[in-house]
């Protein structure tokens, strides 16, 4: 069926992350060929209707100027269309959006803990877990990660622990190195060296995330090439101590041993035992450190 924009209910739009490229796309998307799937709806009054799934499509007509949407009207209770979309597609959901859902659900519909695992056919621990996440995690990092300006994987493997130490570091953090669209790599360095600096380091990095990370892109750079450099002086040594043997193997071919006078072969012998056993002790090494590479 079709239906005016102004008669759909937003109200779980905050439930999901935006990605301001997928939506442009999807723009692009309705203006060449127009709408293909129709959003999922409930009725919850006479022509009012809460969007269940959908989110991306309603902002893209609105920015299309568009008044009507193609919607499908699910004849269920709102909760149990929550729970069935939300089921229908979890696997492409990280933990935080679950949180998200299981929060709303608890405070809208006072669902317990064992309703709620119960419905989602997991245990009691897994729906403690996400909700704490939402919980620990403050609002303001939050809405950065439903605005996509924010991964939320990130947010979860570097924020969420900063948060639980101090919320109002990880939030002037997160506010500050937003602006940046930081990979989740570049949100772990930040998280790091906010830890570990001092607090004239964790006001400069607050005030200017993208110095530290430059920083810290030109200490790998270093890094890196003196790891290069070490690996040239590697191989500037084998490739002497292979000339070196083969140089030696052609003396013994030309038949010098033949011509030593008396007490040289001795010598000889004392130095060639002690080379062979300091190129055994150096192969011997390389193969501990290749099959421990490996």
């Amino acid at each position: 069926m079709e239906l005016d924009l102004h008669q759909l209910d937003l109200r779980y739009e905050a439930l999901r992350k935006r990605s301001p490229r997928l939506e442009r796309q999807l723009v692009a998307s309705l203006a060449e060929v127009g709408q293909v799937l129709p959003i999922v709806v409930v009725e919850v009054e006479h022509r009012h209707f809460v969007v269940i799934d959908g989110y991306k499509r309603v902002r893209a007509l609105r920015r299309l100027a568009r008044d009507r949407v193609q919607a499908t009207v699910w004849a269920v209770q709102e909760v149990e269309a929550l729970l069935l979309e939300r089921l229908m597609r979890c696997a492409g959901e990280d933990a935080l959006e679950q949180g998200w859902l299981l929060a709303e659900l608890q405070e809208r519909f006072t669902l317990s803990c064992d309703e709620l695992a119960r419905r989602f056919d997991k245990s009691k621990s897994w729906v403690s877990r996400r909700l704490a996440l939402v919980k620990e995690l403050p609002p303001e990092i939050q809405a950065q990660v439903r605005a996509g300006e924010l991964a939320a994987h990130a947010a979860m493997k570097h924020l969420v622990p900063l948060a639980r130490a101090n919320a109002k570091a990880a939030t002037a953090l997160v506010l500050a190195m937003a602006p940046l669209k930081p990979t989740t790599r570049q949100v772990g360095q930040l998280c790091d060296g906010w830890r570990a600096g001092t607090s004239r380091t964790r006001e400069l990095i607050v005030a200017t995330p993208q110095h530290f990370l430059r920083a810290q892109e030109e200490q790998q750079r270093e890094l890196k090439a003196a790891e290069k450099s070490q690996l040239r002086q590697l191989l500037d040594d084998l490739g002497a101590l292979s000339g070196i043997s083969r140089r030696a193997q052609r003396r013994l071919e030309q038949g010098l041993l033949q011509r030593l006078l008396p007490g040289e072969p001795e010598e000889v012998t004392r130095v060639s035992a002690q080379a062979r056993a300091d190129a055994e002790k150096l192969f011997t090494r390389f193969d501990q450190e290749s099959g421990h590479a490996r």
